[in-house]
């Protein structure tokens, strides 16, 4: 890769991540259209861990009350709804980690293209829409129950498939079962952390085992600018998504399909 796919490619994962666009099928199409070259594993690794510690450190209060929260309920059996959340978290994380592990193959083999990224972005977008038109939007983390955390993390589990969205997903799942947008976010967020840290520590015990010959200093800018773009994309995301709700995000994700739709026609 040259300086400017490095910044762009960083920037986009930055950048889609934590919206419900899909960063999946934003780093596959510059390979799919414009025929750049494949980021390699070194800078897949560096984008996941600048894109990780821009979601622990902005919720970094959250997190390690979680963490706290978590550690009193497995060593002193004292339970609170901060360890309840953490519970929860990692319960809904379950089915995306084991389709991770069954899928991963057949779906990098079979489903990395653009029809399927633009069928996806489509259908997954007007499904985000509906949500958000017909969820009530009243519930708060506090009323989310065990099975709300497997309806969400099985959700997750669709995510595999590029251009659904993680993020995406889980939030319309949550919508779905009357959460408010911000509880939906944050909870998408939360439940970010554990799939990244997997994901970057799989493939960085993947880079370990087959070595790279990585330009350390373009890795390096790739993780700083995830990380930049990544914390700011989070920060003004739950800004102003009470205010502007989801529908912007519904509309570039039909403006994208409609685009790769016509690529694939023409």
């Amino acid at each position: 890769m040259d300086w400017f796919q490095t910044l762009a490619l960083a920037l986009i994962q930055g950048l889609t991540e934590f919206l419900p666009v899909s960063s999946s099928a934003h780093l596959i199409l510059p390979s799919q259209v414009l025929g750049w070259a494949d980021q390699g594993l070194a800078f897949d690794v560096a984008v996941h861990v600048g894109t990780l510690l821009a979601v622990v450190l902005y919720f970094r209060k959250d997190v390690i009350g979680l963490t706290v929260s978590w550690g009193d309920s497995v060593l002193r059996k004292k339970h609170s709804d901060e360890s309840r959340l953490a519970w929860l978290i990692i319960l809904a994380t379950i089915p995306a980690g084991v389709a991770g592990l069954l899928l991963d193959d057949f779906i990098e083999e079979n489903l990395r293209s653009a029809a399927v990224i633009a069928t996806t972005t489509v259908l997954f977008g007007l499904l985000l829409w509906w949500s958000d038109f017909n969820g009530s939007r009243e519930r708060t983390l506090n009323a989310i129950s065990w099975k709300d955390a497997l309806i969400i993390g099985f959700s997750q589990a669709l995510a595999l498939i590029p251009g659904t969205s993680r993020s995406g997903i889980t939030m319309t799942a949550a919508l779905l079962i009357g959460f408010s947008r911000d509880a939906a976010a944050r909870y998408s967020f939360l439940l970010s952390i554990p799939l990244i840290a997997a994901a970057g520590m799989l493939k960085g015990l993947e880079l370990v085992q087959t070595g790279t010959d990585a330009q350390w200093t373009m890795v390096a800018v790739g993780t700083i600018a995830a990380f930049f773009s990544a914390y700011a994309c989070i920060h003004l995301f739950l800004s102003f998504l009470e205010r502007i709700g989801f529908t912007p995000f519904v509309i570039y994700r039909l403006l994208l399909g409609a685009v790769l739709g016509l690529y694939l026609i023409l």
